[in-house]
C-alpha cells in the first residue's frame, strides 16, 4: 500500500529494498545461511540445512502478524523463529531442532540489517555514480561558461558553470567512495550468541561464524559487536555525507532557478513543477524534493550515533532504537539521490542570463582587478583609493564602472583597457583547470563536448 508521502520521500529503488518484506526476507536469509553454515562446519547434514532454507521465503509469512507478536519479546525474530521452526518441522522434524542454533535474536537482526544496507545501499551507490557522471558531462559542456560566483548569497567574483557542476560532481563522487568502502568492507556478520561467547556451540563457534560470513558475503569481525556499534555509526555517517552532497547541489539548483536569478531551469514537461494556484510557476520540483529528503538525514544520523552508547554485553533498547532510523535513512538517502538525478537530467542552463547577471553589477565585481593592474604604477594604497572612489561614484550615479573609470583614469588607462579588465570572461582564474581535474579532460580544453539528449547526457548550452 502506498502512503500519502511515499511519492516524494520513497522515490527511487531503495524504498522497495527496505520495506517490511525486504526486512523479513533479510531475516530469513540469515536463518537459511546459518543452517548452511552449520552444515559447512559439519554440525548438520546438508539435506537438513536445505530443509531449513526451503522454508525461508518471505511470502510464506505475514509481516503484520510478526510485528504484533514482536511486542511479547521485544523484537520480531522471536515469533519468526517460532513460525519458521513450525514450518520446518512439517517437512523435517530433525532439521527443525537446528533452526536458529547458536544464535540470539540480536545476531539475526544485526546481520539482517547489514544485508539490507548492502542491498539498498548498492542501488543508492549505483544511482550516485550515474549522477556524478552526468554532472561531469555537464561540467565539460559548460567548462568556460562564465557566471556569477556568490558568497554569502551576494555576487562575488565570476566563476564558470562548469566549475560549479564540477564541484557538485566531486562532492558526490567522494561521498560515493566513502559509502562504497562501508558497504563492501565494513558491513560484518553478527554472531555471538547470548553474551558474545557462542557458548552453545562449544569450540565450533568460530568456524560457524566464519562459514556464516562466507555464506552471506559479509566481513567476518574479530569479535561479535553486540554493543560496539561503530559499524552502524560508519554506515550512518556515510549515508549522511551523501545527503550533504546531494543537498548542497539541490539547494544551489533551487537558488539558481529563482525568478530573479533565472540561470537554471528544470524542464520536466507538462504538469511537472506547477502550482495548485499559480499557473505561471515552474518550480524545480525534483531539486526541491531532493532537498526535502536530504534535510531529514542529520536527525536520523544523530539518532544512530546516540544509540552507540550501550551497556554490558547486550543492550536494553540501544540496538532496538536503530531499526527504524536506519531504515528511514537508507530510504531518504536513496530518494534524495534519485531526485537529484532527475533534476540534473531536466536542467537547462540559460547562459545569456548568466552573462546578464554578471553584467548587472556594472563591473563592480571585478574592481579588484583594476586595483591590481594600477598598483605597480600608482602604489597599492593610491590605486585602491582611486578605484574605491570610482566604485562609490558608479553606485551613487547609477553609471557603469567602466564609464566612471574611463574619466577618472584618463591618460592612465584607455577605455578599452579598462573594459578588458572588467570583462568577467577574462577573470576566471583556474576555474577551467580545476574543472578538468574533475572531468578528466585534457588541460586547456575549451568549448562544449558532444552530448546526447538522454537522461545520461549533458544538455546543450543555451546560447540564446
Amino acid at each position: 500500500m502506498t502512503g500519502l508521502f511515499d511519492g516524494v520521500f520513497d522515490h527511487g529503488p531503495a524504498a522497495a529494498l527496505t520495506d517490511d518484506t525486504a526486512w523479513l526476507q533479510a531475516l530469513l536469509d540469515v536463518e537459511a545461511a546459518l543452517a548452511h553454515a552449520l552444515a559447512d562446519s559439519g554440525l548438520l547434514a546438508p539435506e537438513r540445512a536445505d530443509a531449513v532454507a526451503a522454508a525461508c521465503t518471505a511470502a510464506r509469512y505475514d509481516p503484520g502478524e510478526l510485528g504484533r507478536a514482536a511486542a511479547g519479546g521485544g523484537n520480531p525474530v522471536i515469533p519468526l523463529v517460532r513460525e519458521l521452526t513450525a514450518r520446518v518441522r512439517e517437512a523435517d522434524p530433525e532439521a527443525a531442532r537446528h533452526v536458529h542454533r547458536g544464535a540470539t535474536s540480536q545476531d539475526v537482526m544485526d546481520t539482517a540489517a547489514m544485508l539490507l544496507a548492502r542491498r539498498a545501499g548498492g542501488t543508492v551507490l549505483s544511482d550516485l555514480r550515474a549522477l556524478a557522471d552526468h554532472l561531469r558531462a555537464l561540467a565539460r559542456a559548460y567548462r568556460d561558461t562564465p557566471m556569477p560566483g556568490r558568497t554569502l548569497l551576494q555576487q562575488a567574483l565570476p566563476t564558470t558553470f562548469g566549475a560549479v557542476a564540477a564541484g557538485w560532481a566531486n562532492g558526490l563522487s567522494e561521498a560515493a567512495d566513502q559509502l562504497e568502502h562501508v558497504l563492501y568492507h565494513r558491513l560484518a556478520v553478527q554472531f555471538g550468541g547470548a553474551v558474545g561467547t557462542l557458548a552453545s556451540l562449544g569450540r565450533d563457534g568460530p568456524a560457524v561464524a566464519a562459514a556464516l560470513a562466507a555464506r552471506l558475503d559479509l566481513t567476518e569481525p574479530v569479535l561479535p559487536w553486540h554493543t560496539d556499534r561503530g559499524r552502524i555509526a560508519e554506515l550512518a555517517a556515510a549515508l549522511g555525507r551523501v545527503c550533504g552532497a546531494v543537498g548542497t547541489a539541490a539547494q544551489d539548483i533551487v537558488l539558481l532557478a529563482q525568478t530573479e536569478v533565472g540561470e537554471l531551469v528544470e524542464e520536466g514537461g507538462p504538469g511537472v513543477g506547477g502550482s495548485s494556484t499559480m499557473p505561471h510557476k515552474r518550480n524545480p520540483v525534483a531539486a526541491v524534493s531532493a532537498l526535502a529528503c536530504a534535510r531529514q538525514a542529520p536527525g536520523l544520523v544523530a539518532t544512530l550515533l546516540a544509540a552507540q552508547i550501550q551497556e554490558h554485553q547486550r543492550a536494553a533498547g540501544g540496538w532496538h532504537a536503530e531499526w527504524l532510523p536506519l531504515t528511514d535513512l537508507l530510504r531518504r538517502t536513496g530518494a534524495a539521490v534519485a531526485w537529484l538525478r532527475t533534476s540534473a537530467a531536466r536542467l537547462r542552463a540559460d547562459t545569456a542570463r548568466m552573462r546578464s547577471n554578471l553584467d548587472a553589477t556594472g563591473g563592480l565585481a571585478l574592481s579588484e582587478r583594476v586595483t591590481t593592474d594600477l598598483a605597480p604604477e600608482l602604489g597599492r594604497t593610491e590605486a585602491h583609493r582611486l578605484v574605491t572612489d570610482a566604485c562609490r561614484e558608479a553606485v551613487d550615479s547609477g553609471r557603469d564602472l567602466v564609464d566612471v573609470l574611463a574619466v577618472n583614469l584618463e591618460g592612465v588607462r584607455s577605455r578599452g583597457r579598462i573594459a578588458a579588465l572588467l570583462d568577467p570572461a577574462d577573470y576566471l582564474g583556474s576555474a577551467g583547470a580545476f574543472t578538468d581535474r574533475v572531468t578528466g579532460a585534457a588541460a586547456g580544453r575549451t568549448g562544449p563536448v558532444a552530448h546526447t539528449d538522454s537522461e545520461e547526457g549533458a544538455p546543450t548550452p543555451d546560447e540564446r
